[in-house]
């Protein structure tokens, strides 16, 4: 119906948008991870699913075309509605999903809140389905390494969002090695 959406931004909520498209407020539900590069006025292109329930009508927007490919695909999965897939994209990078289909890691979307073990498991199973084995093979090459997951352990159990330790993770320097060395630097960046 809706697929995709272009407008000014009218109001920025804790989870939504309201983009004024010719006259009319939309509301517009988003990963919580991309809010703050939102604000008032600002003119935004959403590529859109809209959601029909019973008694409700809801449109997701994504700034990207591969992450409403990626929803679209968690919301074909039973158990799995439009809010947590929301909730998933917002918690982890399409990559870091990618990466945990490839290398079929459930802990990866455990730390999604709301996604136990079985649910994961249930979900990297549905996904894998989903994409070539080239594709995933491809993912698996360039996806985190095993020193970067130690880092986002290490930087979410110091109270750290996934989303921060991941955003510290890309923006380190290449020429820092070691995790020790990549930990310091991600932390420096990480404090006030």
């Amino acid at each position: 119906m809706i697929s995709r959406l272009r407008g000014r931004i009218e109001d920025v909520r804790e989870n939504s948008l309201i983009v004024d498209v010719g006259m009319v407020g939309i509301e517009v539900f988003v990963p919580v991870a991309h809010l703050a590069n939102y604000h008032v006025d600002q003119t935004v292109f959403l590529y859109t699913h809209f959601h029909v329930r019973e008694q409700e009508l809801t449109l997701y927007g994504f700034p990207a075309e591969e992450e409403l490919q990626l929803f679209k695909l968690l919301i074909g999965v039973n158990g799995v509605g439009p809010r947590l897939a929301l909730n998933i994209i917002s918690t982890l990078p399409v990559d870091s999903i990618r990466l945990a289909i490839a290398n079929d890691e459930p802990g990866l979307l455990t730390r999604v809140p709301g996604i136990g073990k079985k649910s994961a498991q249930k979900i990297l199973f549905h996904l894998k389905d989903k994409f070539t084995p080239s594709e995933v093979d491809m993912w698996g090459a360039t996806g985190i390494s095993d020193a970067d997951t130690e880092i986002i352990d290490a930087l979410t159990s110091l109270g750290y969002s996934i989303v921060e330790a991941q955003r510290a993770i890309q923006g380190l320097p290449k020429d820092v090695e070691g995790v020790e060395e990549r930990l310091r630097a991600a932390l420096s960046q990480l404090s006030p």
